[in-house]
This record gives C-alpha cells, sequence and structure tokens, in this order.
C-alpha cells in the first residue's frame, strides 16, 4: 500500500471510529422488593441479575428491600423508586387510597397462595378445615386474603375456622410443630415445613383466583419512561422462564447469586418446581395480566371491606410491556 493510501486508510478509520456511538453507561435502577431480596421467592430478580440480563439491557439494578409489598406501592406512588415488586392484588389496596401505580407484569397465572395441609389426617378439601387451625403470616397479608376468597368461594366465612397470624416464620414452624392443620402461604413455607419433618398435601384452591408476584410502575413512569420499564420486564421474565425450562439448572445459578443457601440445593429445587407447577404455570405470553381476573379479585376486596371503593380495573394494570400494542 503506498504511504498516500495508507494516510487515507489511517483518516478512514478516525473517521469511523468518531462516528461510532460511545457504548453508554448503564442506566442505574434501585428495584424495591417486598422482602430481602435472598428470600427464595424473588430467585427470578436474582437470577436474572446473576446471567446478565439486566446487564444485557445495559442496566444496573440494585435491590432493596421495602416493608412489604404495600410499603413497596407507597414508596413507588411518591416517587421514591421507579420500579418494584408486590403481589399482583396490591394495585387494588393502594389504588383505594389515592397511590398511582399499576401492576406491569406479573409472573405466573397461578396464585402465589397455596394451602399445605398435613398427610393423614382426612383434609382433603377446603370443607374439610371447617373448625381446624390454619396458620397465616399475618391478617393484613395478601395471602390471608387469599385464604379468605377461598374459603368464601365454598361458602365459609373466616370465624369457620381458627385462622392463626403466626408471624412469617411461625406460619410453618407452628404447622410443622403439629400446632395446626393447615398453613396458607407462599411455595417457600410448605417446604420449609417440609424441610422441618411435617408431611404435607396441597389441596385444591381454585375457587378464588388470587395472583402471583407482580413488578409495579407508577403512573408517571409508564407515561415517562417506557422503554425503561419495558427492559427490566423482559430481563426479570427471563430469569422466571430460566427456573420453568430447567428448575435444576436454575438452582445451581441462584445458589450462585446466593451462596447462603449452598447444601440446601435440595429445597431450592423443590421450592422452584412448585413454583413452576402452581404458580408460573400456563401463562402466555409470559408476564400477561389478566383484566378478569383482576376485576374479580377486586369485587372481593371490596365486598370483604379490605378496601372502601372499586377503581376503573383498567386503572389497576397495563399489559403494554408484556404484549406488542397491548393496553
Amino acid at each position: 500500500m503506498s504511504m498516500h493510501n495508507k494516510i487515507l486508510a489511517a483518516i478512514g478509520c478516525a473517521v469511523a471510529l468518531a462516528a461510532a456511538p460511545a457504548l453508554a453507561a448503564p442506566e442505574e435502577v434501585t428495584y424495591l422488593l417486598p422482602a430481602p431480596p435472598n428470600t427464595p421467592a424473588f430467585a427470578p430478580w436474582m437470577i436474572a441479575q446473576q446471567k446478565g440480563y439486566y446487564a444485557a439491557e445495559n442496566l444496573k439494578v440494585t435491590f432493596v428491600a421495602a416493608k412489604g409489598g404495600v410499603d413497596v406501592a407507597k414508596q413507588i406512588g411518591a416517587g421514591n423508586a421507579l420500579i418494584g415488586g408486590a403481589i399482583g392484588d396490591t394495585p387494588i389496596i393502594v389504588r383505594a387510597n389515592g397511590v398511582p401505580v399499576k401492576a406491569i407484569a406479573v409472573l405466573g397465572a397461578g396464585s402465589l397462595t397455596m394451602v399445605g395441609v398435613r398427610e393423614n389426617e382426612g383434609i382433603r378439601t377446603l370443607g374439610d378445615l371447617k373448625g381446624k387451625t390454619i396458620t397465616v403470616m399475618s391478617y393484613t397479608d395478601t395471602t390471608y386474603y387469599a385464604l379468605l376468597g377461598n374459603m368464601k368461594s365454598i361458602g365459609m366465612g373466616k370465624t369457620d375456622a381458627e385462622i392463626q397470624a403466626a408471624g412469617p416464620s411461625g406460619v410453618w414452624q407452628v404447622f410443622a410443630g403439629g400446632k395446626a392443620q393447615a398453613l396458607a402461604g407462599v411455595p417457600d413455607w410448605i417446604v420449609s415445613a417440609s424441610d422441618a419433618g411435617a408431611k404435607i398435601d396441597i389441596i385444591e384452591t381454585a375457587g378464588f383466583k388470587s395472583m402471583a408476584q407482580a413488578i409495579l410502575a407508577s403512573d408517571e413512569t409508564i407515561r415517562t419512561k417506557p422503554e425503561l420499564l419495558r427492559r427490566l420486564v423482559r430481563a426479570t421474565l427471563r430469569g422466571m422462564e430460566d427456573i420453568m425450562n430447567d428448575p435444576k439448572a436454575a438452582t445451581a445459578t441462584y445458589v450462585a447469586a446466593v451462596p447462603s443457601y449452598r447444601g440446601r440445593e435440595a429445597s431450592i429445587e423443590q421450592i422452584f418446581n412448585m413454583y413452576r407447577k402452581y404458580v408460573y404455570a400456563d401463562q402466555k405470553p409470559l408476564g400477561r395480566i389478566d383484566a378478569a381476573r383482576m376485576d374479580g379479585v377486586q369485587k372481593f376486596y371490596v365486598s370483604e371491606g379490605i378496601v372502601s371503593r372499586a377503581a376503573a380495573v383498567n386503572d389497576l394494570f397495563t399489559n403494554q410491556f408484556v404484549v406488542a400494542g397491548a393496553k
């Protein structure tokens, strides 16, 4: 190559480099979760972080624990955070109090609340729990409301069983210790009770369609930063999809992300299989929120006086980030 051509080539390279856009620094996002991030229920988020799904969306996500799902919603509504996690039911509770948040995706077509009963006690259906003791985390937790909704669907009221608020550890410890015949709660607690020696059956609770975990954002963020929310939703759903596709491989990824569970891989895989079967399954497309289901849950909340008034259903959620063009 002649000197003249070399100079031209060098100039061409310099121009090309100058024209190439600089890689933007990752966008930093604080993501509120309703409990400590190392809780297995938040595995989709931790797996998405560990496998670089947020990084692939040019995001740097920091997870911070709030004081429950309602607190998450209030913080988001007040503009203290862009995004957070709660139960799909949470917008129903807070919207009635003027907090402007929506669910923008829900992680699964099932309910997060399950009812576990002790084996060999003749309990086959919810109706068999009449007069029995059932543990819940608290009387203000959505898992408690879901239990009441399921009981109401078969004509039972809250006084037809002895429902005991036992706290986040007591909910499974009291049950595992034989002082309750049933527990209502998340899959994590069912497995904790099983690890403590309880022999457990899961009973059918299809009568009341409470919801799975949801991703929440404020009306303002939905309006002003839709592309950011789309990236956050997409990355998080990839973490859930990993659990659905291969619970064993997802367990290895999760334990790498949360090393405190090293040595407890069998329990984590059992939890993942329960989420896969009961919570995540049969959702198409992933993340989609069912308007009729949201409406049904809200009607129950109003009928029970849990919220004072109903909001327009379309004010409670949007599918624009999980279904192209849908609102």
